[in-house]
């Protein structure tokens, strides 16, 4: 056990050494034609500019929140001035698994795109790969970053006087605050981002033009798919990459409770370095988890992607027995309960098994041929408003089941081991997070490689191999986000705990008048944020659509070809002899940069006021009325913020999917949905409503909740 901690870092090192060599294996990979390359440069460079302007923000912000918390930790008996490091190190860590995963997703794009040439075994093999490399990255720098930094506040300050241990963890919870705050700018602008170039694309490109989806003369296309990375790849990286720093730190406050423990004694620490050592297994589990992803031509890759998810899962129970029972006293006595070794084993089961079930119910929410899908679908018929009707209600419906299971998984876990078995259930949701972000981000690299095939005027039929893979990622998507909103409802639950017991509240009484207000003002944020996300991207999309316009009306030769296309019915096949030299005159003229610029600035703009607010409400709370009132805060922010974002998340994703439900073909009742009639045109206005819900504001609301918990968490030594 003494030396076990110094091979957490080590594993961590392991982690990020294998997302390197997977990225190295893809650079080998075929790059395609010219025409390939240059859409996938253009990609990539407005990619990294969008990175390279949000970190130039983002510097400033790092720089005086590091400079706040060394000077009101300096001298304190059990904190110090070094948490501004754990900050400035968890935001650093955060951003370089964004900056990795996105550099990497950019690259493997059209890569897959060219391997869908020959095949689908080796774009599926592509596409994950530069998953992989999100995920592993992520955890490894988890790892890596939490175990160096115990390991070197353990050397200065020793573990075996709980005065010390409290020291090192209070330091420590610097680096999860460095990941939230990170993590929030790179949801909420990366959503923003990504959403006012889907819109633009959609209504002015599809809608008024008539022009197919990713077609190279709408100007917001490349703007659009760099939006997919923005958001998909680096948003989710950052969402995750918060919950599974926090839910370890959750896990390792809660744990020192156990510190003076008889059953504790050849250890103290027991309790507080398992959250660690599982994390760093779990590193292990999910590369042997990519291993088991293959998928023969003809095959399925929904069940390449499961065998790889569920093959994974259980190898990590197995791990989780063995180490538990290891590393924990076989049963011990705490404020007059017993608890066991298997009751945290058993709470590590409850949050794995819950995750995969929140997970399953969004997808059937929001999977293509889905009942709920097909009532939208149905009630497109009559219109835009009966698809939004629709959409709204099987949204209000989706939240029923995911809250039932995360209550159970609380209840379940909280009597195997307590609140430490909160904690540690939430853990055991992430411990395969390596392998569940590789699933999630395959989806926008193949979202990408189908949108590079039409621009590069691919044969049909690698379209449709492309098409196959995009399907499979909108599941995948889904069940990420399924994913994402349980882990952040448990972590958030595991950090509030751990907020109770470093302000020294054993229990907060909502009849107190002041927590109850609280707890009202913490339910109103959730709305009060996400109407900030909502109305950025609202100005953003106008700003593109008036630019989309200008360039359709002021370009002649996108003008030109835009007639060619109507005049044809969207079919350029049809387009021969002088017409089609018209129609080729068009390409390249579409100015992509302007569109990628105001996607960047609205973006930068956007995410100002969401990230303030998160922070600032809590700290006034905190500092003026008390830790008890900021008790109820974390509690209504958790209780609404869970339910707005299932809600969300589940109605553009079934909106979404029934639009793709459409224009795929489907008779219901007689009636023959297609692509271009008054169905579909409602399902896509019902679409355009969703994006900003599905990939704005409703996932931003996961970084809401765990970022209000870390900021209490870090400030209740102060109170």
């Amino acid at each position: 056990m003494t030396d076990i901690k110094y091979w957490i870092p080590i594993l961590g090192l392991f982690g990020l050494a294998f997302a390197f060599y997977r990225s190295f294996w893809i650079e080998k990979q075929d790059k395609g034609s010219v025409k390939m390359q240059k859409i996938g440069a253009a990609i990539n460079k407005g990619a990294m500019a969008f990175l390279k302007t949000e970190y130039s923000v983002l510097a400033y912000f790092v720089i005086v929140v590091a400079a706040l918390l060394a000077w009101v930790n300096t001298g304190k008996e059990d904190s110090s001035a070094l948490v501004a490091i754990s900050f400035i190190l968890g935001a650093v860590s955060s951003a370089l698994a964004g900056y990795i995963g996105m550099k990497v997703a950019t690259k493997a794009n059209y890569r897959t795109t060219q391997a869908a040439i020959t095949g689908l075994e080796k774009a599926l093999s592509i596409a994950f790969t530069g998953g992989s490399v999100m995920g592993l990255s992520v955890v490894g720098l988890g790892v890596f970053g939490l175990g160096a930094l115990y390991l070197i506040y353990g050397n200065l300050w020793g573990w075996e006087e709980l005065l010390d241990a409290q020291k090192i963890i209070n330091v420590i919870t610097g680096f999860s605050l460095g990941a939230s705050s990170i993590a929030l700018f790179a949801r909420v602008g990366g959503g923003i981002y990504t959403k006012a170039a889907d819109v633009g694309a959609d209504l002015v490109g599809k809608v008024e033009a008539g022009i197919p989806e990713d077609h190279p003369l709408n100007p917001a296309t490349i703007a659009d798919n760099v939006g997919d990375n923005v958001g998909d790849v680096a948003g989710m990286g950052a969402d995750l990459f918060e919950s599974y720093v926090g839910s370890i730190i959750g896990s390792m406050v809660l744990g020192l409770a156990f510190f003076k423990l008889d059953a504790f004694k050849e250890n103290p620490m027991a309790a507080v370095v398992l959250p660690l050592i599982l994390a760093a297994v779990g590193i292990i589990v999910s590369i042997l988890g990519t291993f088991m992803v293959r998928v023969k031509e003809g095959g399925n890759p929904q069940t390449a992607l499961n065998i790889g998810e569920f093959g994974s899962s259980a190898i990590m129970i197995v791990a989780f027995y063995f180490i538990i029972n290891k590393f924990l006293p076989v049963s011990w006595v705490y404020n007059g309960i017993t608890f066991t070794a298997m009751g945290v084993f058993y709470a590590t089961i409850i949050g794995l098994v819950a995750g995969l079930l929140v997970g399953l119910s969004t997808e059937y929410y929001t999977r293509l041929c889905g009942k709920p899908v097909l009532s939208i679908v149905a009630q497109s018929k009559t219109g835009s408003a009966t698809n939004i009707i629709a959409g709204i209600g099987v949204g209000f419906e989706s939240t029923a089941v995911p809250v039932i299971l995360i209550a159970g998984a609380i209840m379940g876990a909280y009597q195997f081991a307590g609140l430490y078995g909160i904690a540690i259930a939430a853990l055991g949701m992430l411990a395969n997070t390596g392998i569940q972000l590789a699933v999630d981000a395959y989806g926008p690299i193949s979202d990408n490689a189908g949108g590079i095939a039409e621009m590069s005027q691919q044969p049909k039929e690698v379209r449709e191999r492309t098409d196959k893979l995009d399907a499979v990622g909108n599941t995948t998507a889904a069940i990420g986000k399924g994913f994402a909103i349980a882990s952040a409802a448990l972590t958030a639950l595991a950090l509030f705990a751990a907020y109770m017991q470093q302000a020294g509240l054993h229990s907060i009484d909502i009849a107190n008048p002041r927590v109850m207000a609280g707890l009202f003002v913490g339910a109103m944020l959730p709305f009060l944020f996400s109407s900030f996300a909502m109305k950025a991207v609202g100005s953003a999309a106008m700003a593109m659509v008036e630019e989309v316009r200008r360039q359709f009306k002021d370009i002649p030769e996108l003008k030109a070809a835009l007639l060619l296309m109507k005049k044809y019915n969207g079919d350029e096949s049809k387009i021969e002899g002088a017409e089609l030299v018209t129609f080729e005159e068009a390409d390249g003229k579409a100015d992509y940069e302007t569109c990628i610029k105001i996607s960047t600035h609205a973006a930068m703009r956007g995410m100002i006021l969401p990230g303030v607010l998160a922070i600032a409400s809590v700290v006034f709370v905190g500092f003026v009325f008390g830790a008890e009132m900021l008790g109820g805060l974390l509690a209504g922010i958790t209780s609404s913020g869970v339910l707005l974002a299932i809600f969300q998340s589940n109605t553009g994703g079934a909106w979404d999917n029934a639009k793709k439900q459409i224009e795929g073909g489907i008779t219901i009742d007689d009636f023959k949905y297609e692509k271009g009639g008054a169905a579909h045109k409602a399902s896509v206005v019902g679409d355009t409503v969703g994006d900003p819900f599905k990939d704005t504001s409703g996932p931003s609301l996961n970084i809401l909740l765990k970022l209000t918990s870390v900021v209490a968490l870090v400030i209740a030594p102060l109170l």
